[in-house]
């Protein structure tokens, strides 16, 4: 949740290394003509987190959920813009859902799930292979964060890091598109070219599924987030 003052937008602090480290290079990311960013703001003693909170400037758009291939664009962009970032130490210490799923989908921590969850994942571990892809940081969950104006460069929000390859994070708005925003499975073709995609979207796909799992607790899954998931979980195990 945000709240807006005047030419700010501020917003609570998660993980306040995390909010640090991407303070830093969003102030010092140069200005592109592919996709804008929205600067962070320092404290009057220059940090830039003050009990609990950060403050970015405001950014003019809305996201578009039915544009995926104009989000994919902006994101690849902003992964060329960062790639030569050394790894922030931090990803070492965060610890919520998301992190964990991450983990879970590239190996370094078992399966382990709900029985509705597993059911999904089953097909996907089975056809999960070791890949050699290069890794760097990139945005963990482009989809709803990438915001549209006319006449403006697309507008890069809300970035959660992660240091994975950058077809990983191009692998995961595909598949939020394609089980939550109507996308037809045509994009995956569209997208066959990044390296590594097939294992990428498998990846994807029990990333999304297992932080689900954490995150919704005893809430568990209803029938309509587990057919959401089916079909697009065959094409992925198909191939």
């Amino acid at each position: 949740m945000t709240w807006r003052a005047g030419p700010l937008v501020l917003k609570p602090v998660e993980f306040a290394a995390e909010t640090r480290w991407r303070a830093e290079v969003l102030d010092a990311l140069p200005d592109s003509a592919e996709f804008r960013v929205a600067r962070p703001v320092r404290s009057q003693d220059g940090d830039w987190v003050v009990d609990g909170w950060e403050a970015g400037l405001f950014v003019a758009g809305t996201p578009d959920v039915r544009r995926p291939d104009d989000v994919l664009r902006a994101g690849i962009a902003f992964h060329t813009a960062i790639a030569d970032l050394p790894r922030p130490a931090f990803l070492d210490e965060r610890d919520n859902p998301w992190a964990y799923g991450d983990r879970v989908a590239w190996g370094e921590l078992p399966v382990q799930a709900s029985p509705a969850a597993m059911g999904l994942l089953r097909p996907l571990v089975d056809v999960r292979r070791p890949v050699e892809l290069h890794s760097q940081a990139v945005h963990g969950d482009l989809a709803g964060n990438v915001l549209f104006a006319e006449g403006m460069p697309p507008a890069v929000l809300d970035w959660p890091v992660y240091w994975r390859p950058p077809s990983w994070a191009s692998a995961v708005v595909v598949a939020d598109a394609l089980c939550w925003y109507g996308a037809r499975p045509g994009l995956i073709a569209r997208w066959a070219q990044l390296p590594g995609w097939g294992q990428m979207l498998v990846r994807a796909l029990i990333y999304r599924i297992v932080t689900h799992d954490v995150a919704s607790g005893p809430a568990g899954w209803t029938p309509d987030q587990l057919a959401a998931y089916r079909p697009v979980l065959e094409l992925a195990a198909a191939g």
